[in-house]
């Protein structure tokens, strides 16, 4: 017990656990190798939100002196609730800088380097990677998380890499020529994202359909102040005056981040749900209030609020998609107007809903008409807000589903077990780390955490493997170059800025980004370069130094509506489909998963031998409710 109140006091007076242990314990797990490894470790933390706050925090309390942090975002006020190195006065500033700010508040002898930027920013190369020890990932998107995996295979550095989603969680040990990679095993499609991008930036159809599903909650169903759509006259994220008067406010007790959120369903109720005011105010004003905050577009497209003429000319020329009165199917794209009309007439319809509910409350239905057209309607308008292209009700309605929120305990366990295997990695036991899961139910043997071995690489990854490839089935004659640059290269398989070279004995180029060399490629179709069945393209990522190799299966028997279809494993390439008994479904059939703002929890079917020595193995094979990408 003396002991361990030492140890407390010493966190509390500003010293690392590291210190406190080794120096009053000599039988302490802290050895020497180990306080002289840790002390001596330079580590790169990707990532400061919810694991990453947890993270640094833990690292640094264990006695980790030299560590670099990366992150993009800004702090969000729906962030205050489990990222908790950041306070009110924080919304609006760095998410790096202030996590930084605030370790060095309790542990000043601590060197920490924050960069408020981009993973992809060419800055951070593979001889940036090269001087670290150790990289730890605490991040909430797979481009991201591919990015890395790739840069540290590259410069052969480990990667820990974690992630959470609801009350489940992961961790997995990453090193080049001993485990598998990030990409070893395919991914389900991804359907988590971080409230930031769901609020500030959406950049995809379902960022726009989440934040739809939120404002129907907002308005209609249970209220959640993490899921606001928009900031309000107490929120110190409003712009100009009222933002300022936010701020100055003394925090507010028991409230979250010290925040009184307005309430969006009051502010509607007030105005009798004013379906102009709405409008304003969603596709308007908060707009015009994002576009105040200029760090967010230095590196994107700007928003246009819908009452810009760009949007004006974008309804005009759209006009032909028809509206609500053209008597169009759901499988039609509505135009601007129609969508306007829409969320006018759905809006009234579910303000009378609601009136005649018992409990006051709705409960979203995709299968309730007025609900399905209100969420339809919203998303088509931010989507035509931020540049993306609208959808029919037909799509968006297949692409809703139910919502899993971040858990900070969740996001608490998970780092501190990504700690414990750094420390493993430091002191040179690379080879005792294992891949734990945080599970929802325990085990036979009533563990929750299931430690599992890191499995080795796979020989067919098309990133890791020795000699990467993937087979393309496409009509040559129906692809250009920039949709493969764009579509399958970058959007498909992660590469930042590719080069692309037709393996025909000549070397010819075909795509490059030096100036003047393939000028004009772009727009030729694959058939314009005589590419045909079996040709080769070798594709190459300088920045990721990522090579890999596309081999051509030409097909003209795709899909409706798919350009191409990409095979990871030649295996694939002749296997048919199993059928199934018509009423069957699979395991992973559940397609109504959106996992709204942490990280990363990785799917599988193989299963793991236990960490406990015995025979016994431990199932990977989750539900799809249970495992997803966020």
């Amino acid at each position: 017990m003396e002991s361990n109140a030492n140890t407390n006091n010493s966190i509390n007076n500003g010293s690392s656990l590291l210190t406190a242990t080794s120096s009053t314990n000599t039988n302490s797990p802290f050895q020497q190798n180990l306080v002289s490894s840790i002390k001596n470790a330079k580590l790169f933390v990707v990532g400061a939100g919810g694991i990453g706050c947890e993270l640094l925090k833990n690292l640094v309390l264990v006695g980790f002196q030299d560590i670099h942090l990366i992150d993009l975002d800004t702090i969000d006020v729906s962030n205050l609730n489990r990222q908790f190195l950041f306070r009110k006065e924080h919304v609006g500033k760095s998410k790096s800088q202030v996590a930084r700010e605030s370790v060095l508040a309790y542990r000043k002898d601590v060197n920490i380097q924050a960069y408020h930027d981009s993973i992809f920013n060419s800055a951070y190369g593979v001889q940036f990677f090269k001087q670290f020890d150790v990289v730890l990932n605490a991040l909430d998107n797979r481009a991201a998380r591919t990015h890395v995996n790739r840069m540290c295979l590259a410069a052969k550095v480990p990667l820990i890499e974690a992630g959470t989603a609801g009350y489940l969680g992961q961790v997995q040990v990453i090193k080049r020529g001993l485990t598998e990679c990030y990409e070893c095993q395919p991914k389900p499609p991804q359907k988590s994202f971080p409230g930031c991008t769901i609020r500030n930036t959406p950049s995809e159809p379902i960022h726009c359909i989440v934040w739809a599903k939120h404002l129907f909650n907002q308005l209609f169903g249970e209220e959640d102040p993490d899921q606001d759509v928009s900031p309000d006259t107490e929120d110190p994220e409003l712009a100009a005056d009222a933002g300022k008067s936010a701020l100055d406010k003394e925090a507010v007790q028991g409230a979250t981040g010290g925040i009184q959120r307005a309430s969006t369903r009051q502010w509607a109720e007030e105005t009798k749900y004013d379906a102009d005011k709405l409008f304003t105010k969603l596709f308007i004003n908060d707009i015009h209030y994002l576009l105040s905050m200029e760090n967010l577009w230095k590196n994107r497209r700007a928003p246009q609020p819908l009452d810009s003429d760009v949007n004006k000319l974008a309804d005009s020329a759209a006009e032909g998609d028809g509206g609500v009165d053209s008597g169009l199917s759901s499988q039609k794209v509505w135009s601007v107007e129609g969508c306007k009309q829409t969320f006018y007439s759905s809006l009234a319809d579910l303000r009378l809903l609601k009136e005649n509910s018992t409990d006051d409350t709705l409960v979203w239905d995709k299968d309730e008409p007025a609900a399905m057209d209100f969420v339809a309607s919203a998303a088509n308008l931010r989507m035509q807000i931020f540049h993306i292209q609208r959808k029919s009700r037909f799509d968006i309605k297949s692409m809703a589903g139910n919502i899993i929120p971040a858990i900070a305990t969740t996001n608490a366990i998970i780092a501190a077990v990504q700690v414990m295997e750094c420390m493993k990695i430091v002191c040179g036991g690379i080879e005792k780390c294992k891949a734990t899961y945080l599970v929802r139910k325990p085990n036979p043997h009533k563990m929750l955490l299931n430690p599992c071995v890191l499995d080795k690489a796979n020989p067919k990854c098309y990133v890791c493997s020795d000699k990467p490839e993937v087979i393309l089935q496409v009509d040559p004659s129906s692809m250009t170059l920039q949709s493969l640059s764009e579509k399958v290269l970058k959007g498909e398989l992660g590469m930042q800025s590719p080069d692309i070279e037709l393996d025909d004995g000549k070397g010819t180029i075909l795509l490059t980004d030096e100036e003047g060399v393939t000028e004009g490629n772009e727009t030729k179709y694959l058939s314009e370069f005589n590419i045909l069945e079996g040709s080769r393209l070798k594709c190459d990522d300088f920045l990721q130094e990522y090579n890999l190799v596309i081999i051509i299966n030409v097909t003209t028997s795709l899909e409706e509506g798919e350009l191409y279809k990409l095979i990871v494993d030649r295996s694939q390439l002749n296997a048919q489909p199993e059928k199934l008994p018509k009423e069957a479904k699979t395991e992973d059939s559940d397609d109504e998963m959106e996992v709204i703002e942490q990280n990363m929890v990785a799917t599988g079917d193989r299963k793991r031998s236990a960490s406990n020595g015995g025979d016994e193995t431990i199932s990977k094979k989750l539900k799809a409710d249970d495992l997803t990408v966020s």
